[in-house]
């Protein structure tokens, strides 16, 4: 049974929709500010599900109340990196500390060619399981 048949990486909310358009991405960033949430925009070529620190593209907006300047720093980070996964992140810090309350890929390489599962057999009858990324044996930012 394959439980993902687009193939494609899976991460955030929305993974398993089409993609959203920019209008879409508008919507989901003012009900973020609406809530009070800071947005920052992230970049990176080794979408791991492990690799949870992705390359920040500027600062945080954690001033910014208009979604149409969010929307503009993912467009120049499109333009600055077309052929990597770029993901928007919203933080709430009415706690006191930045907890991750959204987070969603908004821009995706043409080609995912996606990860191995490899597994590793152990004493007894223990079984390890890894993943590794098709692409992870290229140089950086040469991967997609």
């Amino acid at each position: 049974m394959m439980t993902n048949p687009t193939g494609r990486i899976t991460q955030g909310q929305f993974s398993f929709l089409p993609e959203l358009t920019d209008e879409e991405i508008t919507l989901q960033i003012q009900y973020g500010l609406d809530k009070g949430y800071a947005w920052s925009v992230e970049y990176t070529d080794d979408p791991h599900p492990r690799n949870t620190y992705w390359e920040m593209f500027g600062m945080p907006m954690f001033d910014l109340r208009d979604a149409a300047g969010v929307l503009a720093e993912v467009k120049d980070c499109r333009k600055a990196f077309p052929s990597q996964y770029i993901r928007l992140m919203a933080f709430d810090s009415t706690r006191g500390i930045e907890s991750i309350v959204m987070s969603f890929i908004v821009n995706r390489p043409k080609l995912e060619p996606g990860f191995a599962l490899e597994r590793q057999e152990g004493n007894g009858r223990t079984m390890r399981y890894t993943t590794r990324g098709y692409a992870a044996g290229q140089p950086e930012m040469e991967r997609y």
